[in-house]
């Protein structure tokens, strides 16, 4: 792996310069987040600090490709856009303010990103491979930007991988979790509608009670996801909004639930589909109800290419990280839609540990990732172009 060593080294060398200018960009976009396909202020000024003219994809999102003379296939490496609708409670001198935070690192994610796409432009003829900086819409929120991008605007490009960071409270600081096959679940969207017969709270006799129906059905979803799916394969069914009614009186005509299912393998994607289906019908039945499930597809599981994965574990060290115990989770990112076209690998940044850090979960208004993890992202980032481009060159890593 000399090559990708001596590659990453410079990368990391130029990546040094960039770093400040990262973190006030950073600053600047966490303050002001944008809603999923809404990112246009956002969109600005990432390309305002871009080294070269990006191309608008997917509404809000930007390709940008940098030395494209280098030869070969491109490495695209992904960043998000988008916040979320949750209103910020870090205190932060450049703390969000409104219903909107970056409360997933996406900002640091982009800043980071900038500053791989800068240290690469200055490298020039010593790039091996053309780098492609993603800046995607809407990785929160559907329709996915990851799948927009993936199915129409990266025809022209077809990179030889798609990598990307994330960062992670619940990982150690300094480590980074990069693990072979899949480490995200599949997401699918849950809905469900019973419809019984409306009556007077005092004769439910009179009536079918949807509300009752649903409460049973929620109940049974939990309990038989966990005796359909093998323990020891990752799988997820969550019930998590409830809605049916309008007066303590008056037993209503529906009641509707929403959720998410989510699993690491195809066949037990589709087990929980058919389980919700069964489970949501045959109560409603017990109850002289109807029950209408809609499942809405989402993305596939994310499968980590084993080749750049290896590749990534053996240059951790050169970047001053270190490999994470082996890591994987039912969340779910639609990176994994660029899955279905090239390579992929997925890479998580630690961040418990990290000076002044508050230890809070993924989406929390509480989390704030301190300003080093735009480097620790940044340096994970060129990791993953350089293991990208072992693994394109076919270099062996080092055991």
């Amino acid at each position: 792996m000399q090559r990708s060593t001596e590659l990453l080294r410079a990368l990391l060398d130029a990546l040094e310069a960039e770093l400040e200018g990262a973190v006030e960009l950073r600053r600047r976009l966490h303050a002001h987040p944008e809603l999923a396909h809404q990112e246009n202020v956002t969109a600005a000024a990432v390309a305002d600090e871009l080294p070269v003219q990006p191309e608008s994809v997917a509404g809000t999102g930007l390709l940008a490709l940098v030395c494209p003379d280098a030869g070969g296939p491109a490495v695209a490496v992904r960043a998000e856009l988008d916040g979320l609708p949750v209103s910020e409670r870090t205190g932060a001198p450049f703390t969000a303010t409104g219903e909107t935070m970056h409360a997933c690192g996406h900002d640091v994610h982009m800043a980071a990103l900038v500053a791989l796409a800068r240290a690469a432009h200055g490298l020039g003829a010593g790039l091996p491979l053309p780098l492609l900086a993603i800046f995607q819409p809407s990785e929160e929120a559907y329709p996915s930007g990851a799948r927009l991008i993936a199915e129409a605007d990266l025809r022209g490009h077809a990179p030889g991988a798609v990598v990307a960071a994330h960062v992670h409270p619940d990982l150690r600081w300094g480590s980074v979790a990069i693990d072979p096959g899949p480490v995200n679940a599949s997401y699918d969207a849950l809905e469900i509608e019973i419809e019984g017969a409306a009556t007077h709270g005092a004769y439910p006799h009179l009536g079918s009670d949807p509300v009752l129906a649903l409460a049973e059905a929620v109940v049974a979803l939990h309990a038989a996801a966990g005796r359909r799916i093998d323990p020891l394969h990752p799988a997820s069914l969550s019930v998590t909004v409830l809605a049916a009614g309008s007066a303590g009186n008056v037993i209503p005509q529906q009641a509707r639930a929403t959720g998410a299912l989510r699993a690491h393998r195809p066949e037990d994607r589709a087990a929980l589909r058919k389980l919700a289906h069964e489970v949501c019908a045959g109560v409603a039945a017990a109850h002289g109800c109807r029950a209408h499930v809609r499942i809405t597809e989402g993305e596939p599981p994310l499968a980590n290419d084993a080749r750049i994965a290896g590749a990534a574990r053996a240059l951790l060290a050169g970047a001053g990280l270190e490999p994470a115990p082996e890591w994987r989770s039912v969340g779910s990112d639609d990176l994994a839609f660029f899955g279905e076209h090239s390579p992929l690998a997925m890479a998580f940044v630690g961040l418990d540990g990290a000076d002044g850090f508050l230890r809070r979960p993924l989406h929390h208004p509480e989390l704030l990732p301190p300003d080093a993890a735009v480097g620790a992202v940044a340096r994970t980032q060129a990791v993953l172009y350089a293991a990208a481009y072992a693994a394109i060159a076919g270099e062996e890593p080092h055991p």
